[in-house]
C-alpha cells in the first residue's frame, strides 16, 4: 500500500512564524481586545443612560385604533398580494433595542457574547496550555478509560441498563399521562430498537452500553432542546438568528438573478442560493479553526459519554453542522484503517442528519429552524446508538485518542477559503439539482405506470408512491401522529425516503396549519435526514474517493446504514412528539424575514407563494 494512503504520510509540519509575524499578531491581538472592551463599556453606558420611558419603549395607548387602521390599509392593498396578517406583523409596535435587556437580541445578547468570548479566550490561551493538557493527560483521560472499562462489565451494564430504562420509562410515562397520542408515541423508540436488533448483523455482539448511552443522550438533548424552558429559549433564539443570517443570501441572489426569478420562486435560484452563502461561511470557519474547536469539544463529549471511538464521535459531531460528504473529510486520513463497523457508523451519521448548507432551504419551505437544529443535535448520539445496534463492533479499532489529529484546512488565506467554499457549493448545488430532476422524473414515470395499471381495473388515483407510503403508516402511527393524519404524514415520509427531503419539506410546508400542528412538528423531525436513494450514491462515491481500497466495504454497509439513519430520525420524531408541549405552527418563525430592510421585502412574495 502506498505511503500516501496512510495517516502517517501527512504533510510536514509548517515552520514557526517569524519574529516579525509574531509581533504583528501580538499587536493585532492587543488592539482587538482594546476595541472589544471599549465597545462593551460604551454600549453599557448607553444602555444605562437610555430613557426607558420614552415613546420608543411604550406602545401606543389605543392599539385597537391602530389595528383597525392597519386592517383598512391592508384591505385596500389586496391586489398587491400582501395579506392582512403579514401587514400587521410588519407594522406591529416593536420597542427600541435599548428599552430592555433582551438576552436574545439586545444588550443582554451583547453581554452573553462578550462573556462567552472571554471564557473561550481564557480557556484557549491560559487554562489549556498551562493547566488543561496536564489535567486531561494525568486525570481526565485515565478516569474516562477506567469508566469505559468498568461499564463494559456485563453485570454493571445490566444494572445500568435496568436503572436507565426504569428512569426513562417513568419520566416518559409521566409526560404521556394525559395524552393518548403521546402514549402511542412511547411505543416508537421501543419498536425501532426491537427492529434494529432483529436485523442486526451480529446479535450476540451488540454492546448495549453504547446503545443505551446513545439513546439516553438523544433523549437528554431532546429534553434540553424542547422541554427545559432555558434550553428551549436558547434554541429558539438560535433558530431566529440562523433564519436572519441565512436570509442575507437573498442579497446576492437578487443581484445575480434579479427580482423576477427570485419572486417567481424558481427553486434552483431562490432557494439554493443559501447553499453558496453557508458553504463560504463554513469554509472560512474551518480555515480559522473555529469549526475544529467545536467539533473537537462535541466529539470528546460523545466519546466520553457514549463510548464510541474518536473517529466515530468526531464524525457524528461534524454531521450536526456539515454534510455527509463534508464531515468525513475531518477524519479523511484515517478512513482507510477504520473497521467495517466504524465505516457503518460514518454512513449512519451522514444519513441521520442534514447539513447547514441546505438548512436554509428547509426553513424557506416553512420548517421551524428551532426544530431542525434540535433534530440535528439529537441525531448525533442517536446515530452512534443505532449504528452499533445494526452493525456491532467485532474488530479491534486502530484509532485512539492519542493518535488522532483532525485535518486542518488546506486553504492559504481567508479569501482562499471563501473562494474554495463557493466552488465546493457549486458541486453541491449541481448534485442537488441533478438528483431532484432525475429522481422526480423516475418516480413520476413509475407513478404513471402504476396509476394506469390500476385504472384498467377501475381504481383511480393509485400511484407507486401511494402504495409505498402505506408501508410508513404504522411507523408514523407509533411516532405519535394522530391516526387521521397518518396517511398524509406517511406520504411525506415516503417522499423523503424514496425521493429526497427537499420534496418532503416542500409538501410539509403546504400541509402545515393549526389543525395539523402536532403532526407537522413530528414530521419535521422524521424527515430531518439525508437517508434517500440519491444520498446513498453520493456518500458511497465520496467515501470511496477518500479511500479507494475500502470501496467494497463502504458499499456493503451503505444500505444497512440507510435504514439505521432513517430509524434515528424516526426515534427523534417519537421523542419530540412526547416532549413538545406547544405545537404552534412552525411557519411563524418565518416572520423574521419580514423584518429585514425594505429592499428585501420582495421575500414576501416568495413566502406567500409557498
Amino acid at each position: 500500500m502506498a505511503d500516501t494512503d496512510t495517516p502517517a504520510a501527512e504533510g510536514e509540519e509548517k515552520p514557526p512564524p517569524s519574529k516579525a509575524k509574531r509581533i504583528t499578531y501580538l499587536v493585532l491581538h492587543v488592539l482587538l481586545h482594546i476595541i472589544l472592551i471599549f465597545y462593551f463599556i460604551g454600549a453599557t453606558v448607553v444602555y444605562i443612560l437610555y430613557d426607558k420611558d420614552s415613546d420608543d419603549c411604550i406602545p401606543p395607548e389605543n392599539p385597537a385604533e391602530t389595528t383597525e387602521t392597519v386592517e383598512n390599509s391592508t384591505l385596500s392593498e389586496t391586489t398587491t398580494e400582501v395579506s392582512a396578517e403579514r401587514f400587521l406583523a410588519e407594522n406591529e409596535f416593536k420597542p427600541n433595542i435599548l428599552c430592555n435587556i433582551n438576552w436574545c437580541h439586545g444588550y443582554g445578547f451583547l453581554i452573553f457574547m462578550f462573556v462567552t468570548f472571554y471564557i473561550l479566550w481564557l480557556y484557549y490561551w491560559v487554562f489549556k496550555p498551562y493547566v488543561g493538557i496536564k489535567l486531561y493527560n494525568n486525570y481526565l483521560e485515565p478516569a474516562i478509560d477506567s469508566w469505559i472499562v468498568f461499564s463494559r462489565k456485563w453485570i454493571v451494564s445490566g444494572v445500568m441498563l435496568a436503572v436507565v430504562v426504569s428512569v426513562v420509562v417513568a419520566y416518559l410515562g409521566y409526560e404521556c399521562r394525559s395524552d393518548t397520542n403521546k402514549v402511542i408515541g412511547l411505543m416508537g423508540p421501543l419498536c425501532f430498537i426491537l427492529i434494529g436488533f432483529a436485523v442486526s448483523k451480529h446479535h450476540k455482539s451488540v454492546q448495549w452500553r453504547i446503545v443505551t448511552h446513545g439513546l439516553l443522550g438523544q433523549l437528554l438533548l431532546g429534553i434540553i432542546c424542547l422541554r427545559v424552558g432555558f434550553g428551549n429559549a436558547i434554541f429558539h433564539c438560535f433558530g431566529e438568528k440562523v433564519v436572519t443570517f441565512l436570509s442575507y443570501a437573498q442579497y446576492g441572489a437578487r443581484f445575480v438573478y434579479g427580482d423576477r426569478i427570485c419572486d417567481e420562486f424558481v427553486f434552483a435560484f431562490a432557494i439554493l442560493a443559501v447553499v453558496f452563502f453557508f458553504s463560504v461561511i463554513s469554509s472560512i470557519m474551518y480555515y480559522l479553526g473555529w469549526m475544529q474547536f467545536v467539533l473537537n469539544s462535541f466529539g470528546f463529549l460523545l466519546q466520553a459519554t457514549v463510548g464510541t471511538t474518536v473517529c466515530e464521535s468526531v464524525n457524528a459531531a461534524g454531521n450536526v453542522f456539515l454534510s455527509m460528504s463534508e464531515s468525513p473529510l475531518l477524519i479523511r486520513p484515517y478512513i482507510i484503517i477504520l473497521t467495517v463497523s466504524e465505516l457503518h457508523t460514518i454512513c449512519t451519521s451522514g444519513y441521520a442528519s442534514v447539513s447547514g448548507t441546505v438548512f436554509g432551504a428547509y426553513v424557506y419551505f416553512g420548517a421551524s429552524p428551532a426544530y431542525l437544529i434540535s433534530a440535528s443535535v439529537m441525531a448525533a448520539p442517536g446515530a452512534l446508538a443505532f449504528s452499533k445496534l445494526f452493525y456491532p463492533e467485532t474488530e479491534e479499532s486502530m484509532t485512539r485518542s492519542d493518535n488522532i489529529q483532525i485535518e486542518k484546512s488546506p486553504d492559504s488565506s481567508i479569501m482562499d477559503a471563501a473562494a474554495s467554499g463557493a466552488a465546493a457549493a457549486l458541486l453541491i448545488v449541481l448534485g442537488i439539482v441533478a438528483n431532484i430532476i432525475a429522481f422526480l422524473a423516475i418516480v413520476s414515470f413509475l407513478n404513471a405506470i402504476v396509476e394506469w395499471t390500476f385504472e384498467l381495473i377501475g381504481l383511480q388515483g393509485i400511484t407507486m408512491l401511494f402504495l409505498l407510503s402505506q408501508i410508513f403508516v404504522p411507523f408514523v402511527f407509533v411516532m405519535g401522529v394522530p391516526w387521521y393524519d397518518c396517511q398524509d404524514i406517511a406520504l411525506i415520509v415516503a417522499e423523503k425516503s424514496l425521493i429526497n427531503e427537499f420534496i418532503a419539506y416542500k409538501h410539509l410546508g403546504e400541509l402545515m396549519n393549526e389543525d395539523k400542528a402536532r403532526s407537522s412538528a413530528i414530521a419535521t423531525f422524521a424527515i430531518c435526514g439525508f437517508a434517500n436513494p440519491g444520498s446513498l450514491g453520493i456518500l458511497i462515491a465520496a467515501l470511496s474517493a477518500m479511500a479507494p481500497s475500502r470501496r467494497l466495504d463502504i458499499t456493503n454497509v451503505a444500505i444497512r446504514a440507510y435504514f439505521a439513519g432513517s430509524f434515528v430520525s424516526f426515534t427523534s420524531a417519537s421523542l419530540a412528539g412526547i416532549l413538545i408541549q406547544d405545537y404552534s405552527t412552525p411557519r411563524s418563525d418565518l416572520n423574521k424575514f419580514i423584518s429585514l430592510p425594505t429592499d428585501m421585502r420582495h421575500l414576501d412574495h416568495i413566502m406567500l407563494n409557498m
